[in-house]
């Protein structure tokens, strides 16, 4: 048996590119799947400080509206205010947590407050609000989403 001819060499070449284009394709559907399946934790961000809203879901940010955004000073410690108003006929349930930082703009709690329930009845309004724990948590992000009940 002699080497391989420019042929067969061709041949191995071609299967070669195929079957790797194949574990591409694969891994391209695979990491689509999961991404296309994971769930988004937060619909809306309102940052407190500079009243910037960030709407990562669109049926929501329709639903919801950031009426007013204000930062109070309570016995040394900062409360946010955030003061949401419903475009929608239906009840809908959400959750929420808030996120506070510093004058720097770094975080100062080191665990995450676990996510607060609310209903936001049809064409009404709600406030929801924190108190930082931390009394350098001076300026405050909040994360909304849909509820899973």
């Amino acid at each position: 048996m002699g080497l391989p001819t420019r042929v067969e060499r061709n041949y191995v070449a071609q299967a070669t590119r195929e079957i790797v284009m194949k574990k591409w394709l694969v891994a391209l559907l695979s990491t689509l799947a999961i991404v296309g399946c994971s769930k988004n934790t937060a619909g809306l961000s309102v940052e407190g400080e500079s009243q910037r809203v960030l709407f990562a879901d669109n049926v929501l940010g329709n639903r919801l509206v950031i009426d007013d955004i204000s930062t109070i000073e309570v016995d040394g410690h900062a409360r946010g205010v955030v003061r949401l108003v419903s475009n929608y006929n239906g009840d809908q349930h959400i959750q929420y947590r808030f996120y506070w930082y510093d004058d720097n703009g770094l975080e100062v709690n080191t665990r995450l407050a676990p996510w607060k329930q609310a209903i936001v009845r049809g064409m009404e309004s709600i406030s929801i609000s924190e108190v930082s724990v931390n009394p350098n948590g001076k300026q405050f992000r909040v994360q909304i989403r849909e509820s899973d009940d």
